[in-house]
Protein backbone atom coordinates (compact mmCIF):
# COMPACT_ATOMS: atom_id res chain seq x y z
CA UNK A 1 0.00 0.00 0.00
CA UNK A 2 1.18 3.38 -1.26
CA UNK A 3 0.47 6.88 0.82
CA UNK A 4 -0.28 9.66 0.08
CA UNK A 5 -1.71 9.10 -3.29
CA UNK A 6 -4.78 10.33 -5.19
CA UNK A 7 -7.66 8.97 -7.70
CA UNK A 8 -9.99 11.14 -9.48
CA UNK A 9 -12.73 10.69 -12.20
CA UNK A 10 -13.41 14.31 -14.20
CA UNK A 11 -14.06 17.08 -11.67
CA UNK A 12 -13.90 14.39 -8.28
CA UNK A 13 -10.94 13.65 -6.45
CA UNK A 14 -9.63 11.91 -3.40
CA UNK A 15 -6.65 13.47 -2.68
CA UNK A 16 -4.38 13.52 1.39
CA UNK A 17 -5.43 16.60 3.49
CA UNK A 18 -2.94 19.03 3.82
CA UNK A 19 -1.96 21.67 6.55
CA UNK A 20 -2.86 24.35 4.27
CA UNK A 21 -6.62 23.20 3.83
CA UNK A 22 -6.85 24.03 7.46
CA UNK A 23 -8.37 27.48 6.68
CA UNK A 24 -11.05 26.06 4.51
CA UNK A 25 -11.37 23.00 6.18
CA UNK A 26 -12.28 24.54 9.82
CA UNK A 27 -15.00 27.07 7.53
CA UNK A 28 -16.72 23.99 5.97
CA UNK A 29 -17.07 22.28 9.45
CA UNK A 30 -18.76 25.47 11.19
CA UNK A 31 -20.78 26.06 8.07
CA UNK A 32 -22.24 22.20 8.36
CA UNK A 33 -21.76 21.67 11.74
CA UNK A 34 -25.79 21.39 12.47
CA UNK A 35 -26.42 19.51 9.30
CA UNK A 36 -23.68 16.98 10.02
CA UNK A 37 -23.91 16.58 14.15
CA UNK A 38 -26.56 14.06 14.13
CA UNK A 39 -24.31 11.61 11.49
CA UNK A 40 -20.80 12.09 13.56
CA UNK A 41 -18.90 9.72 15.30
CA UNK A 42 -18.49 10.73 18.93
CA UNK A 43 -16.20 8.99 21.86
CA UNK A 44 -18.17 7.26 24.54
CA UNK A 45 -16.96 8.56 28.50
CA UNK A 46 -14.50 5.54 28.42
CA UNK A 47 -12.75 6.48 25.09
CA UNK A 48 -11.90 10.00 26.07
CA UNK A 49 -9.90 9.17 28.94
CA UNK A 50 -7.61 7.42 26.33
CA UNK A 51 -6.18 10.21 25.05
CA UNK A 52 -4.03 10.54 21.72
CA UNK A 53 -6.87 12.50 20.18
CA UNK A 54 -6.29 15.07 17.77
CA UNK A 55 -5.67 18.91 19.39
CA UNK A 56 -5.58 20.95 16.35
CA UNK A 57 -6.06 20.52 12.67
CA UNK A 58 -2.52 19.95 11.91
CA UNK A 59 -2.15 17.32 14.30
CA UNK A 60 -4.97 16.21 12.79
CA UNK A 61 -3.13 15.37 9.67
CA UNK A 62 -0.27 14.74 10.64
CA UNK A 63 -2.31 11.64 12.42
CA UNK A 64 -4.08 10.65 9.34
CA UNK A 65 -0.90 10.86 7.26
CA UNK A 66 0.89 8.81 9.82
CA UNK A 67 -1.84 6.05 9.72
CA UNK A 68 -1.72 5.93 5.82
CA UNK A 69 1.86 5.30 5.77
CA UNK A 70 1.54 2.26 8.22
CA UNK A 71 -1.14 0.89 6.03
CA UNK A 72 -4.32 1.37 8.70
CA UNK A 73 -6.43 3.58 6.92
CA UNK A 74 -6.29 5.91 3.08
CA UNK A 75 -7.60 9.36 5.04
CA UNK A 76 -8.42 11.34 1.78
CA UNK A 77 -10.06 15.01 1.39
CA UNK A 78 -13.14 15.16 -0.98
CA UNK A 79 -12.51 17.87 -4.06
CA UNK A 80 -14.49 18.90 -6.45
CA UNK A 81 -12.98 21.01 -9.59
CA UNK A 82 -9.69 21.61 -7.15
CA UNK A 83 -11.91 22.80 -4.35
CA UNK A 84 -12.24 21.06 -0.60
CA UNK A 85 -15.60 19.82 -0.03
CA UNK A 86 -15.33 16.93 1.93
CA UNK A 87 -13.84 13.75 3.65
CA UNK A 88 -13.89 10.36 2.85
CA UNK A 89 -11.70 7.71 5.14
CA UNK A 90 -11.26 4.18 4.15
CA UNK A 91 -10.46 2.65 7.90
CA UNK A 92 -9.81 -0.89 9.57
CA UNK A 93 -7.79 -2.29 6.76
CA UNK A 94 -7.11 -5.50 7.39
CA UNK A 95 -5.20 -8.17 5.71
CA UNK A 96 -4.41 -11.39 6.14
CA UNK A 97 -7.76 -13.61 5.66
CA UNK A 98 -10.26 -11.45 5.69
CA UNK A 99 -8.84 -8.32 3.96
CA UNK A 100 -11.39 -6.30 4.42
CA UNK A 101 -11.84 -2.29 5.33
CA UNK A 102 -14.71 -0.03 6.01
CA UNK A 103 -15.93 3.65 4.30
CA UNK A 104 -16.78 6.54 6.42
CA UNK A 105 -17.57 10.25 4.83
CA UNK A 106 -18.94 13.94 4.81
CA UNK A 107 -19.91 16.48 2.23
CA UNK A 108 -20.12 20.10 2.56
CA UNK A 109 -24.20 20.71 2.61
CA UNK A 110 -23.64 23.03 -0.41
CA UNK A 111 -21.86 20.25 -2.62
CA UNK A 112 -24.81 17.86 -1.80
CA UNK A 113 -26.67 16.42 -4.78
CA UNK A 114 -24.20 16.31 -7.79
CA UNK A 115 -22.92 13.02 -7.61
CA UNK A 116 -19.72 13.99 -5.76
CA UNK A 117 -20.23 11.88 -2.92
CA UNK A 118 -21.10 8.81 -4.71
CA UNK A 119 -18.47 9.54 -7.34
CA UNK A 120 -15.96 9.39 -4.38
CA UNK A 121 -17.76 6.25 -2.51
CA UNK A 122 -17.15 4.09 -5.95
CA UNK A 123 -13.64 5.53 -6.50
CA UNK A 124 -12.49 4.57 -2.93
CA UNK A 125 -14.33 0.88 -3.04
CA UNK A 126 -12.56 0.50 -7.01
CA UNK A 127 -9.11 1.60 -5.47
CA UNK A 128 -9.67 -0.86 -2.32
CA UNK A 129 -10.87 -4.25 -4.05
CA UNK A 130 -8.45 -3.38 -7.40
CA UNK A 131 -5.45 -1.65 -6.29
CA UNK A 132 -5.13 -2.59 -2.53
CA UNK A 133 -6.65 -6.05 -3.52
CA UNK A 134 -9.25 -6.37 -0.67
CA UNK A 135 -11.94 -8.79 -0.51
CA UNK A 136 -14.38 -6.95 1.09
CA UNK A 137 -15.45 -3.13 1.54
CA UNK A 138 -18.15 -2.42 4.17
CA UNK A 139 -20.25 1.00 4.92
CA UNK A 140 -22.33 1.26 8.33
CA UNK A 141 -25.26 4.04 8.46
CA UNK A 142 -28.15 4.53 10.46
CA UNK A 143 -31.68 3.59 9.67
CA UNK A 144 -32.18 7.26 10.29
CA UNK A 145 -29.74 8.43 7.33
CA UNK A 146 -31.93 7.95 4.20
CA UNK A 147 -29.99 10.70 2.06
CA UNK A 148 -27.05 7.56 2.38
CA UNK A 149 -28.73 4.79 2.49
CA UNK A 150 -30.02 6.18 -0.99
CA UNK A 151 -26.64 6.50 -2.17
CA UNK A 152 -25.20 3.28 -1.68
CA UNK A 153 -27.84 1.54 -3.14
CA UNK A 154 -27.29 3.48 -6.08
CA UNK A 155 -23.54 1.89 -6.24
CA UNK A 156 -25.02 -1.30 -6.16
CA UNK A 157 -23.77 -2.47 -2.30
CA UNK A 158 -25.41 -4.89 -0.80
CA UNK A 159 -27.95 -4.56 2.23
CA UNK A 160 -27.13 -7.09 5.08
CA UNK A 161 -28.86 -6.53 8.26
CA UNK A 162 -28.73 -4.28 11.24
CA UNK A 163 -26.06 -3.75 13.83
CA UNK A 164 -27.45 -2.45 17.14
CA UNK A 165 -25.88 -0.38 19.04
CA UNK A 166 -23.06 -0.01 16.71
CA UNK A 167 -21.16 2.97 16.85
CA UNK A 168 -20.97 6.05 19.06
CA UNK A 169 -23.19 9.02 17.03
CA UNK A 170 -23.79 12.19 18.53
CA UNK A 171 -23.41 11.17 21.89
CA UNK A 172 -25.25 7.84 22.11
CA UNK A 173 -24.68 4.18 21.12
CA UNK A 174 -26.56 4.15 17.57
CA UNK A 175 -28.21 1.44 15.56
CA UNK A 176 -26.12 0.92 11.74
CA UNK A 177 -27.10 -0.96 8.69
CA UNK A 178 -24.45 -2.51 7.46
CA UNK A 179 -23.86 -2.16 3.40
CA UNK A 180 -21.16 -4.09 1.60
CA UNK A 181 -19.40 -4.93 -1.63
CA UNK A 182 -17.00 -7.84 -2.16
CA UNK A 183 -14.37 -7.81 -4.73
CA UNK A 184 -15.60 -9.41 -8.26
CA UNK A 185 -18.89 -7.95 -7.21
CA UNK A 186 -19.26 -5.76 -10.32
CA UNK A 187 -16.25 -6.56 -13.23
CA UNK A 188 -16.07 -3.10 -14.45
CA UNK A 189 -16.00 -1.71 -11.06
CA UNK A 190 -18.35 0.14 -8.69
CA UNK A 191 -17.98 3.31 -10.49
CA UNK A 192 -18.96 1.48 -14.00
CA UNK A 193 -21.86 0.39 -11.58
CA UNK A 194 -22.73 4.19 -10.47
CA UNK A 195 -22.64 5.62 -13.91
CA UNK A 196 -24.98 2.93 -15.32
CA UNK A 197 -27.38 3.47 -12.92
CA UNK A 198 -26.91 7.12 -12.95
CA UNK A 199 -29.77 9.40 -13.34
CA UNK A 200 -30.31 13.90 -13.12
CA UNK A 201 -32.24 13.48 -10.31
CA UNK A 202 -29.70 11.27 -8.28
CA UNK A 203 -27.80 12.49 -5.13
Amino acid sequence: MTWPVTVTDGPVALRPLYGRDGRTWKAIRLRNQDWLKEWEATLPPEGRQAGGIPTNFRAMVRKMGREGREGRALPWAIAYEGQLVGQLTVGGITLGSLRACYIGYWIDQGYAGRGITPTAVALACDYCTSELGLHRVEINIRPENTASRRLVKKLGLREEGLRPQYLHIDGQWRDHITYSVTQGDYPGGVLEQWRRNRIPSQT
